[in-house]
C-alpha cells in the first residue's frame, strides 16, 4: 500500500473510532439534561476558561520554539502561527495529521528539513505524553481511584516509558554495538539515509540539557493552564472540581484523543470526559456538558487562531531552503 492508500486508510479508522466513541458517549447520557446544564453556564466562568485555553495554546507555541531554538532561532509569533496551522488542521482533519501539516509549514517557512521538524513534533509528543501519565497517576493516588481507569494509566505509564527509553536509544544509537554495519547498509539508500539522519537531528534537541529543562517547565506551565480550564468549565456548571480532579480529567482526555480520530477529537474527547467522571463520582451529564464546553473553548481557540495564522502565512510554499541546517549530533 503506498502513503496515500495509508492515510486514507488511517482517516477512515479516525472516523470509525469518532463515530463510535460518540455512540458510547451518548449511551450513557441524558442529552436534555446535559444541554439544559451548558445553557446554564455562567459567562464569567466561561470566560476564565477560555483565558485559560489561550495561556495553555501560547506556553505550547513557546515550547515549541524552544525546542527547535538548537536547530533554528525563529519568532515566537512565527512559531507560534505553525503550531496554530496544525492546530487548526487537526480540527478539520482525521487522525492526527495536523502533525505532519505543522512540520511542513514550519520546515518550507523557515527553511529547515521538514524531517527534521518533524523529529522536534516527535520530542514534544514523548514529553506531552509522559506529562500526561504522570498527572493521571498523581491524581489517581490523591483520588484513591480504583479499577479500569487506574489499570489504564499503569499501561499509560509503561508506554510513556517506553517513548522514553526508545527516545534514548535513538538518540545513542550511532554509540551501540553494530551501529557501523548499519550505517553501512543504510549507505546503499542514500535518500533513506539522508531523511534518517534529518529526523534524528531534529530528535536530538532532547540531548541538550537546557533545551531538554525549557521545555519541561513550559509543558508544565502549559497543562497547568489545562487542567485550570476544565475547574473553570465546571464552576461554570455549578460543579466544583478539586485540581485533582480537574487534572484527572483533562489527563484522561488528553489520553484518549492521543488515539487517532475523526476531525477535532470527536467522540474520544466526551467519552473519555464520562468515564473519568464516571470515576471520580460525577455524573455522566454534568461530565458530558463540561466536556463539551471545554471542548468548544479549545476547538474555538485553535480554529480561530489558526484560521488567523494561516491568513498570514498563505498557501504557497516558501522560498527554497539554501541551505540545511546542522545540529551536531548529541555526544
Amino acid at each position: 500500500m503506498n502513503s496515500r492508500g495509508r492515510l486514507v486508510g488511517r482517516a477512515v479508522l479516525g472516523i470509525a473510532i469518532s463515530v463510535v466513541a460518540m455512540i458510547l458517549a451518548l449511551r450513557a447520557v441524558d442529552l436534555d439534561a446535559a444541554l439544559d446544564a451548558i445553557r446554564s453556564a455562567s459567562p464569567a466562568w466561561l470566560a476564565v476558561m477560555l483565558v485559560c485555553n489561550v495561556t495553555d495554546v501560547a506556553f505550547r507555541g513557546w515550547r515549541w520554539q524552544r525546542l527547535v531554538a538548537p536547530v533554528k532561532a525563529v519568532a515566537y509569533l512565527r512559531m507560534l502561527g505553525y503550531l496554530l496551522i496544525g492546530y487548526l488542521a487537526n480540527n478539520v482533519l482525521p487522525a492526527r495529521l495536523g502533525e505532519l501539516v505543522r512540520s511542513h509549514y514550519l520546515g518550507d517557512r523557515e527553511g529547515l528539513s521538514r524531517t527534521t521538524a518533524l523529529g522536534t513534533v516527535v520530542v514534544e509528543r514523548v514529553i506531552d505524553t509522559t506529562f500526561v501519565v504522570l498527572i493521571a497517576a498523581a491524581a489517581i493516588l490523591l483520588l484513591s481511584v480504583r479499577g479500569v481507569l487506574a489499570s489504564a494509566v499503569l499501561v499509560g505509564l509503561a508506554f510513556a516509558g517506553l517513548l522514553v527509553v526508545g527516545l534514548v536509544v535513538l538518540l545513542v544509537a550511532h554509540r551501540l554495538p553494530g551501529a557501523e554495519r548499519i550505517v553501512a547498509y543504510a549507505a546503499r539508500y542514500p535518500r533513506v539515509a539522508s531523511l534518517a539522519a534529518r529526523f534524528r537531528e531534529g530528535l536530538a534537541v532532547a540531548g541538550r540539557p537546557r533545551t531538554l529543562v525549557e521545555a519541561i517547565v513550559l509543558t508544565t506551565a502549559a497543562w497547568s493552564a489545562s487542567v485550570l480550564a476544565f475547574a473553570a468549565a465546571g464552576q461554570s456548571i455549578g460543579v466544583q472540581l478539586t485540581l485533582a480532579q480537574a487534572g484527572l480529567l483533562a489527563a484522561g482526555v488528553a489520553l484518549a484523543t492521543a488515539i487517532p480520530s475523526g476531525p477535532g477529537y470527536l467522540g474520544t474527547f466526551e467519552l473519555a470526559a464520562v468515564t473519568v467522571g464516571a470515576a471520580i463520582g460525577l455524573a455522566a451529564e454534568p461530565a458530558f456538558a463540561l466536556a463539551l464546553i471545554v471542548h468548544a473553548g479549545i476547538l474555538g481557540v485553535t480554529t480561530i487562531g489558526g484560521g488567523i495564522a494561516f491568513l498570514r502565512v498563505g498557501w504557497r510554499p516558501g522560498p527554497k531552503p539554501s541551505v540545511e541546517s546542522g545540529l551536531p549530533s548529541p555526544g
